[in-house]
């Protein structure tokens, strides 16, 4: 189908940053799973045609519940992820029959549609693209004994969000060049990058967070509590 667009949901983390026996993206946001928030932003966007949710083994069974409980009819498939997040996205997108592919984290609920829209028509344009937002802070890079080595140029800064948007026979080529030569990519871009694709930045906002942290739980609910019909 052509400009099709499908999407992968990583969810397969153990979330030991937050503390918990449970799994981050399943701790419940305002009685819901954070995940179930995440599917539901994309499962309402006119734009997905297809969603599939990479989870744990153990996972599987009560992410099928939720998600005819919640009528997430776009998730086609539920899959195992593997032991990078690396190989679970690539297990996802083997699933997908789609022209174009998002991947986004489970743990990202508060992606706003018009942030979708806009990161897909900015990959269109230039073949991928990626949310980020402008780094605030000043930031240092320090070598191994802690002594600061430089001062990078805040503006040429970016910190990089989800969803990161691509071709999805162009991210499948990354992921098994990345495959073959062993390498880890801390995220998709970074293997398309790696494989000649250039790769947009599209703005997106400082809400659209990663929940990892209890402090990110205790943001999310508030954020939850506040935000206006409007913005789902």
């Amino acid at each position: 189908m052509s400009n099709s667009v499908g999407v992968v949901i990583v969810a397969a983390g153990k979330g030991t940053r937050m503390g918990t026996a449970e799994s981050k993206q399943y701790l419940l946001l305002e009685g819901k799973p954070i995940a179930v928030h995440t599917l539901e932003v994309f499962q309402r966007h006119e734009r997905i045609s297809e969603i599939v949710l990479v989870t744990g083994a153990e996972d599987m069974e009560r992410c099928q519940e939720w998600i005819a409980s919640y009528k997430l009819d776009k998730v086609k498939a539920i899959v195992p992820g593997g032991s990078e997040r690396q190989h679970s996205v690539y297990r996802g997108l083997l699933q997908l029959s789609t022209e174009w592919v998002m991947v986004h984290d489970g743990v990202r609920p508060f992606v706003h549609p018009r942030e979708i829209e806009a990161c897909y028509q900015q990959a269109l344009q230039s073949g991928a693209a990626v949310l980020a937002v402008p780094v605030k802070d000043t930031i240092k890079q320090v070598d191994s004994g802690g002594t600061v080595v430089s001062t990078p140029d805040r503006r040429s800064l970016w910190a990089i969000q989800t969803p990161q948007t691509f071709r999805l026979s162009d991210l499948l080529m990354a992921y098994e060049a990345a495959e073959q030569d062993g390498f880890l990519g801390t995220d998709d871009s970074s293997l398309a990058e790696r494989a000649g694709i250039a790769v947009s930045v599209v703005e997106g906002s400082y809400r659209n967070i990663k929940i990892t942290t209890r402090e990110d739980l205790d943001f999310a609910e508030f954020t939850e509590r506040t935000r206006g019909e409007g913005d789902k």
